[in-house]
């Protein structure tokens, strides 16, 4: 465990792709149903080595012998791409009373202040596992709390960082880091007692501590603009540049709040949007998370650069954030990924179906997005999203990432399996996942987490260490 100069965490876990038969002589599995892409294939079998799919064979009507079995139906390993571990320990605690993002924000603060690389281990080692019961096989951290209560650095600079990589391998999964540049409180204002240890000063110290993090088996490193208010126009080319010469995913907020928007306006006299665009921000690599607050220009800004978007359905509903213009951006360029974010809900199916549902309450018609297209946001474009771009796919040369949804339980019984796409999309919950693969390794069996056995047990415990 890391202590507080900052040491490196140990893990008994071995890194994804590395055990249970991925190395040398190939494991098979026999999906009983399996989605590729574009339709259900009944009896599909897989052979794995080394993490990867090297074959995938459909028409196989029973597993062959010394074949692993996933019954129901399987898609490709669904991608988180907008996570903040840490705001599990809010959920069931700020989603009553009164008050807008602003007022969430000052309770979210608080639990920030308590972290240590001990804590936030524990915490984000649960939050993992939890994603990975939900179907989830990559994770993207949007991570900027990174120094001590006060700024002080811990001895190991990215003591938090490491924290969450190891909680990563603990839990099975893959995560791309995304180190997040934070400086300031507002247009032209230092950062609040809160946000100091988010802030490294300038955006030149962010890029050389970040420069120290490195990328492993199961870990990408990615860069992220927490938004245009949190980092000075004059340093956001800063961290473009390092993103861009390392060819690493780039994250930022963007125009989340009507109130961003206005303070923006008045500080550039342009929108967040047309403000990224001029300091080299946006661009293929780039995905802006939330999106919602946007002018017709900032869509086409948005999607001409091929910027991708991440929606967070079910925390820009709890913070009553909005409902951002996804149909329009998509059809601009923008391509579409979902996050979890604050983790009022980890279920990328609700993210996908609250997506659609969002839009028909807003618009009052219906079909927008096909069942197919919402699962390509949460698995391939998803993964696309965090510099995983092989992955999200049922096919040879990709990482064994999987998930298999029951089709035998109260909410998914019925339809017919060749509507699979339907039912995991409109009809299935987290709670209907029955394997979860990553790498070739079954880290979810039966509905049961192989490396993290009671996450329950572990959330409820990380949570009441930080509220102590």
């Amino acid at each position: 465990m890391t202590g507080s100069t900052g040491t490196p965490h140990g893990t008994d876990s071995a890194p994804v792709g590395t055990s249970d038969g991925t190395d040398g002589p190939a494991h098979t599995y026999w999906l009983e149903h399996a989605w590729l892409d574009t339709h259900v294939e009944p009896g599909v079998l897989l052979t794995v080595t080394d993490g990867t799919l090297r074959t995938v064979t459909p028409g196989v009507d029973a597993p062959p012998p010394g074949a692993e079995p996933l019954r129901g139906l399987t898609l490709p390993g669904l991608a988180n791409a907008h996570s903040h571990a840490f705001h599990r320990a809010l959920r069931g605690t700020v989603q009553v009373g009164s008050g807008t993002f602003w007022t969430w924000r000052e309770v979210m603060y608080s639990v920030a202040d308590r972290l240590t690389p001990d804590t936030y281990h524990a915490l984000a080692r649960a939050v993992y596992a939890e994603m990975a019961l939900a179907g989830i096989t990559a994770v993207g951290e949007f991570h900027y709390v990174h120094h001590a209560p006060g700024g002080t650095r811990y001895a190991d600079p990215n003591a938090m960082g490491e924290a969450l990589i190891a909680a990563a391998a603990d839990a099975g999964i893959r995560i791309t880091l995304l180190d997040t540049c934070y400086l300031s409180s507002g247009f032209g204002e230092p950062p609040t007692t809160h946000q100091l240890r988010f802030s490294d000063g300038s955006a030149d110290a962010w890029a050389e501590r970040s420069s120290l993090l490195k990328e492993r088996d199961h870990v990408r490193i990615g860069a992220a603009v927490h938004s245009v208010r949190a980092v000075p126009a004059a340093q956001l080319d800063v961290v473009a540049e390092w993103a861009g010469r390392r060819r690493a995913p780039l994250h930022v907020h963007l125009s989340e709040q009507t109130a961003e928007n206005e303070a923006c306006l008045a500080a550039h006299g342009r929108t967040p949007a047309q403000l990224l665009a001029d300091h080299g921000v946006l661009g293929p690599r780039t995905t802006g998370v939330h999106n919602t607050h946007l002018t017709d220009t900032d869509i086409r800004l948005i999607g001409g650069s091929g910027t991708g978007t991440c929606m967070c359905p079910t925390t820009e509903r709890d913070l009553a954030d909005g409902i951002g213009p996804a149909v329009a951006l998509q059809r601009a360029g923008s391509p579409l990924s979902l996050g979890s974010d604050s983790h009022a809900v980890v279920d990328l199916l609700e993210e996908a179906r609250a997506m659609e549902l969002n839009e028909r309450l807003r618009t009052r018609t219906r079909g927008h997005w096909t069942a197919a297209a919402l699962l390509r946001a949460a698995t391939a474009d998803g993964h696309r999203a965090l510099g995983w771009d092989r992955a999200g796919v049922i096919e040879p040369g990709a990482p064994a990432d999987l998930t298999t949804l029951a089709l035998d339980t109260v909410r998914t019984a019925g339809p017919l399996p060749r509507l699979g796409a339907e039912t995991a999309v409109f009809a299935a919950t987290a709670a209907d996942v029955r394997h979860t693969v990553v790498g070739g390794r079954q880290i979810v069996r039966d509905g049961a987490h192989t490396l993290v056995p009671d996450a329950a047990r572990e959330v409820a415990r990380a949570v009441a260490a930080l509220r102590a």
